[in-house]
C-alpha cells in the first residue's frame, strides 16, 4: 500500500512537470507584443505631426504580429514642442483586452506647431 502511494505521487509531480514543460513552451512560440517597438519608430523621425493613428501592427513588425492592432494618439503637451505619444495593442480580432501600452515623452523643435502654438493636426 505505501509503495503504491509513493508511485502514485511520483507519477503526479512527473504529470505536473509535463504539463508546466508543455504551457511554458506553447507561450514561447506567440510573439512578445510590446508598444515599446512602435514608440521606437518615433524616435527616428524630426518631425512629430499631432493625431490619433491606427493600423495591424503586423504591416509595420512583420507578419508574425498580424493577429494585433495598435492605436495610438501623438499630443503637444507643451508649448514648446513637447509631444506626448501614447500607443495601446489590442487583439485585431475583435475583443477590448489590452495586450501592451506605453506612453513617451518627445521633444521635436523642428516639428510643425501643434495644438498648443495655434497649429494644423490630424483629428
Amino acid at each position: 500500500m505505501i509503495a503504491v502511494g509513493i508511485f502514485f505521487m511520483a507519477v503526479f509531480a512527473i504529470l505536473g512537470l509535463v504539463s508546466s514543460a508543455l504551457a511554458n513552451a506553447r507561450r514561447l512560440q506567440r510573439p512578445l507584443v510590446d508598444a515599446s517597438a512602435l514608440v521606437s519608430q518615433l524616435s527616428l523621425t524630426n518631425k512629430l505631426v499631432e493625431g490619433i493613428y491606427t493600423g495591424n501592427l503586423g504591416d509595420m513588425l512583420g507578419k508574425a504580429y498580424q493577429d494585433y492592432r495598435y492605436t495610438g494618439e501623438i499630443r503637444e503637451v507643451g508649448s514648446n514642442r513637447l509631444y506626448s505619444a501614447d500607443y495601446v495593442i489590442q487583439p485585431a480580432r475583435g475583443g477590448s483586452e489590452i495586450i501592451s501600452r506605453t506612453s513617451t515623452l518627445f521633444f521635436r523643435p523642428q516639428s510643425d506647431p501643434g495644438s498648443l502654438d495655434g497649429g494644423n493636426f490630424i483629428k
